[in-house]
């Protein structure tokens, strides 16, 4: 098969730039450009959200399903923003109020069906192609939303597609009841521990792990993690057995969006001392008035990413000059601990509940150092945006934050080569170390500086993940 013609169809349940919740939808949005330049064709199918049933105008219908889980179906095709995009418009699935995956009174009861549909209809694809004569060669399916996508088509018959399914976070893992597995069209005679069956249920994420031609994962840390128990979840045997086919792939971040060049007020390596005029706007915007570093924290408010930790370090940060703006949403407790740090330490800590994209870039742009404490961490983006603009990353030694940040440690400032702050283990006195360190560096203004360099040098774009991704599919096409 010529490469240059190979022809991919991603599945997942968001996409940047038509709905994100969360990184994977960046991941799912940059990858058919960065394939693109690999000679892969890629195609995004995802669900019609009633957010997106506007952008169905001026589409092409190029496959209907009768019978979907409960209604009819149809695939329409579409180019938006430069990408191939299949939206899977079933109104009785996805035409609801809320989210993708809640409603106002919390996570849909039939988010089994509603992303089995997507599945079965993506093995559908790539069995038979659509109306316009396209058919993939890969089907790359993401997460447990479309997890049941390699299994339908192995199940069924793949005419020579290969599956890939990419684990972005192993914590959501689709679970349902063993009594859906009829009308979720699975084969009765693979409910057993080596196939679909997962603690006397089903899985999703287990089925497509059992049945994808490769698994990979979004960094080579947390590839191996996975395998553990304190990572896996419950599925590090599965993961473990199948790891000969296991690859942690690291993801990238688009280079033209988040680039320091193209902000407000630009600034670049060698133009390093204009990142003052944004610290000066974002101190403003937070009503701070800090004399030390100021840290950023841009982040899901939950245990998963530390955040129960900065109350326990933050003080003695404060106290020796450092401050604090927050950007966030998440769980009600974290929210609450970080409102109470605002109020009592006010000039030093602002925090905004919610997101803002905008807000998230001047706050790269301007912050010192950005804060990274989670306890596990598949692949993040927020420390990648740290190194593009300089903002020091202090993270938590872990997964992809083990993989795209060099420690500040003696050898490596003498290497010349540091960019950012690790600590092990992710509590709270390994993390207070690392902001004594982070204070350190900072009153070092030539140490400083040259950290700050690093990190803007170092790659992070896709071009190095891209072409590993095309060498994964000649490889399964071979």
């Amino acid at each position: 098969m010529d490469a240059a013609r190979g022809r991919v169809l991603s599945v997942a349940s968001e996409c940047v730039p038509l709905l994100k919740t969360g990184g994977l939808a960046d991941v799912v949005g940059a990858l058919p450009g960065a394939l693109a330049a690999e000679g892969w064709e890629m195609r995004v199918l995802m669900p019609c959200y009633r957010s997106l049933c506007w952008r169905l105008e001026g589409m092409e219908q190029v496959l209907v399903e009768e019978a979907l889980f409960g209604g009819p179906g149809r695939v329409m095709a579409g180019e938006v923003a430069g990408r191939r995009i299949l939206l899977l418009d079933a109104p009785h699935l996805y035409d609801r109020e809320g989210g993708p995956y809640a409603g106002p009174w919390g996570d849909w009861g039939d988010n089994a069906q509603r992303f089995a549909a997507l599945s079965w209809v993506a093995a559908r694809i790539a069995r038979e192609g659509l109306a316009d004569g396209w058919r993939p060669d890969i089907l790359h399916a993401h997460d447990w939303q479309a997890g049941f996508a390699p299994a339908y088509l192995a199940y069924g018959g793949n005419v020579g597609v290969r599956s890939v399914l990419t684990v972005h976070n192993i914590a959501f893992q689709g679970w349902a009841p063993a009594a859906l597995l009829s009308e979720l069209r699975l084969p009765m005679d693979e409910f057993h521990p080596a196939a679909l069956e997962y603690y006397g249920g089903l899985s999703s994420l287990k089925a497509g792990l059992v049945t994808a031609d490769h698994i990979t994962t979004v960094s080579p840390t947390y590839a191996c993690e996975l395998m553990r128990p304190e990572f896996g979840m419950g599925l590090q045997g599965v993961i473990a057995a199948r790891a000969p086919s296991v690859t942690g792939i690291l993801n990238g971040v688009d280079t033209d969006i988040w680039s320091p060049e193209a902000e407000e007020r630009p600034f670049s390596a060698r133009t390093l001392k204009r990142k003052a005029d944004s610290r000066a706007v974002l101190e403003g915007a937070f009503k701070l008035h800090v004399p030390g570093p100021l840290a950023i924290l841009v982040s899901r408010l939950t245990y998963q990413k530390g955040i129960d930790l900065i109350p326990q370090v933050l003080p003695d940060f404060i106290a020796q000059g450092g401050g604090l703006a927050v950007l966030g949403t998440g769980d009600a407790p974290l929210e609450d601990a970080m409102r109470e740090l605002e109020v009592r330490f006010p000039g030093r800590v602002g925090v905004r509940i919610g997101y803002d994209e905008g807000l998230s870039h001047l706050m790269f742009a301007g912050g010192d150092a950005v804060l990274v404490p989670s306890r596990f961490e598949p692949c993040g983006l927020t420390q990648m945006y740290g190194l593009r603009y300089g903002t020091v990353p202090v993270v938590a030694l872990t997964g992809g934050l083990a993989d795209t940040i060099i420690n500040a440690n003696p050898a490596a400032m003498a290497a010349g080569c540091a960019t950012g702050i690790t600590f092990h283990p992710a509590e709270p006195p390994a993390f207070a170390e690392a902001l004594r360190r982070l204070l350190h560096l900072h009153a070092d203004p030539a140490a400083w500086e040259k950290v700050q360099r690093n990190a803007m040098k170092h790659p992070v774009g896709w071009e190095t993940s891209a072409a590993r991704y095309a060498a994964l599919y000649r490889e399964l096409l071979a």
